[in-house]
């Protein structure tokens, strides 16, 4: 059989387990062609062709399991990429907090007695934790906000510890954010702010938000939540103070973890709703603008790899995004009766339809 054709039934009957399951079904002159190409696109291979070592690491979240498995796909993807495969060369102990910050100290003390190779924070509170917990393990951040006003490192460039990976830009995106739905609602006079009160970055937000309702000319309204059971209650005191729109802070893992209940209950009452992340459009939000988590999770991978082959976190610089994209609803935005203005739909990076 042609060599062409081998190949072909090769990918069809094996998938990515090719290396395992090729040299078994032939013998002859073809099996020594077809073992030397698949070596080199066996998935326990990086981009550069070497063979990875077997590796042992952690993520903590804060969240729900089925709130981040988009992400959490991100982050397998790119450890894939860098040459680790579960099952393989590659063991990932998977903790979650299930949006109870009383349980996140208790997943960080499990993770720190397992002696791993690295561990992947995925917002402020985990990454503090894992601080606290882990005397000596390595961090990868992925997507935190402010690192830097937070302690959590020195600087980007050279973070000084032991702990690097992506941090997000949201701190900067506030006044955009109101400004963009603002565009989206330009009849909405009043606008509210959904925050978490225990979150030290929301105040940063929200200063910068005062400043661009003042100049345009809009009032804003503000609304902490603290408790799930909550959301009802607050969402009908935005109703009775005459909230037109509303804006729910971005950066927080448990409003992140809240995202699905909010756009739905937002949607119920009629409001135009701003979120941070393209995942509570995704749920049903209006829009969104921001960085995109799925691209720093995956490149949290990258962190990992080069931690686990020698390089300090102190001597990797943390990386910031330089895009950020805008998600529009239209589905939403049909539901409410609200027509997005053509100028905008322009700009959108993704119109859900």
């Amino acid at each position: 059989m042609p060599r062409r054709q081998l190949w072909g039934q090769a990918m069809k009957r094996c998938g990515t387990k090719l290396v395992k399951c090729i040299i078994p079904m032939w013998s002859g002159p073809a099996t020594t062609f077809l073992a030397s190409v698949l070596f080199i696109a066996s998935p326990a291979t990086g981009n550069s062709g070497e063979v990875k070592k077997p590796i042992h690491i952690g993520v903590i979240s804060f969240s729900e399991p089925a709130r981040r498995s988009g992400l959490d796909q991100s982050l397998v993807r790119g450890l894939r990429e860098q040459g680790y495969v579960e099952g393989t060369n590659l063991t990932i102990e998977w903790r979650f907090a299930d949006g109870d910050p009383g349980r996140v100290p208790q997943v960080a003390r499990d993770l720190a007695g397992m002696k791993l190779d690295a561990i992947v924070t995925t917002c402020t509170p985990t990454t503090r934790a894992m601080v606290a917990a882990a005397a000596n393990t390595p961090i990868v951040m992925a997507s935190v906000s402010d690192p830097i006003g937070q302690g959590l490192i020195v600087s980007y460039r050279h973070p000084g510890g032991r702990i690097t990976g992506t941090a997000s830009q949201f701190e900067d995106m506030a006044a955009k954010m109101f400004q963009l739905l603002h565009e989206a609602a330009p009849n909405a006079a009043s606008i509210a702010v959904l925050f978490n009160a225990n979150n030290p970055v929301h105040k940063i937000f929200l200063g910068d938000i005062e400043n661009a309702a003042q100049l345009l000319s809009l009032k804003l309204l503000t609304f902490p939540i603290g408790q799930p059971d909550s959301i009802d209650t607050v969402i009908e005191r935005m109703r009775s103070a005459g909230a037109d729109a509303v804006m729910v802070l971005p950066d927080d893992p448990y409003l992140f973890n809240l995202r699905h209940r909010i756009a739905d209950k937002l949607n119920i009452a009629r409001l135009p709703s701003m979120f941070g992340l393209r995942e509570a459009v995704q749920d049903g939000g209006l829009m969104s603008y921001g960085e995109s988590l799925s691209r720093s999770y995956f490149r949290a991978a990258y962190y990992v790899d080069h931690i686990v082959s020698g390089t300090p976190p102190a001597d990797m610089p943390v990386e910031r995004p330089t895009k950020f994209e805008l998600v529009i609803n239209l589905n939403t935005a049909k539901a409410l009766g609200l027509n997005i203005p053509v100028a905008l739909q322009q700009r959108a990076d993704e119109l859900i339809e």
